[in-house]
Parts: C-alpha cells; structure tokens; sequence
C-alpha cells in the first residue's frame, strides 16, 4: 500500500508534492499544516467547537492570504474532520461504529455533539466554497505532480 502523504516532505515547501485525495486524506500525514491545525481542533462540546472552528477558519484566511493553497487545503479538511468526528459521536455514545465482531452498534442521538457538528458544518461549507480556494484548487489541479523523494 503506497502512502498518501510522505511525512519527511515539508509541503509548504514543496507544494507541488500535495495530492488533493478525497475527504480527510491526509489530514493527519501532510506537515507543517498538521502540527499548525491539529492543536486547534477540538469538538467535546459546543462551546469548545465553536471556538475551535473559528481559530481553524482564522488560519485558512491566514493560508489564503498567503496564497498557500495546501494550507487552505488542509485547514478545510480539518474543519470538515470536526464535522465527521462530531457526528460519529452525536450517532455513536462510545464513538465506535461497529463491535469487535463488524456489527454496526445501535445509534444513541447526542444532541449536544450534534451541536458540535452542525459548528463545523458551516465552518466547512464557507471554507469549500470560498472563491480563492476554488480558484487555487484548480491551478493546483493543473500542476503536473511530482513525486516526493523519500
């Protein structure tokens, strides 16, 4: 299995090596941005959430002030990773989709997790929509990949 992500590789850097992946892919591999959002994301409660997402939204304005697209990238993928995680827990008490067996577990509707998700949601949605991310998506898209050393 190839990895998504080289860890060794600074993409601020080498921003051409950032493959765009689906949904969260990478979110927890592509450095620096990792070790910049991942102290911010945060989604125990509403009020946590709600602070959390504005400091990662602040931080994909900061990214595309700088025209730093992987950034933006990153910080969008983060937000919507508080989505995802905040709804696993508003359905799943424990967290957990399935037992040790694959069965699925039975749903528990925690509202107030769900609050949280619904923080991250919106945070998310203004992030993929924002017209200069789009645009630096698509020139990213554009680029001719390369492949990192490692």
């Amino acid at each position: 299995m190839t990895r998504f992500a080289d860890p060794a590789v600074d993409y601020r850097k080498q921003p051409e090596c950032y493959r765009i992946g689906r949904g969260e892919r990478g979110v927890l591999t592509v450095e620096p941005y990792k070790s910049e959002l991942l102290p911010l994301w945060r989604f125990k409660t509403p009020e946590i959430a709600t602070v959390s997402a504005k400091a990662i939204y602040a931080q994909f304005e900061a990214y595309r002030a700088a025209d730093d697209f992987v950034g933006m990238d990153m910080a969008r993928k983060f937000l919507q990773m508080g989505y995802t995680r905040s709804r696993r827990y508003a359905r799943h008490r424990s967290g957990r989709k399935y037992d040790d067996a694959g069965d699925e577990l039975p749903e528990a509707h925690d509202p107030e997790k769900q609050r949280s998700a619904n923080i991250f949601q919106a945070a998310w949605e203004k992030a993929r929509n924002d017209t200069r991310y789009l645009e630096l998506k698509q020139v990213h898209q554009k680029r001719k990949p390369r492949q990192s050393k490692g």
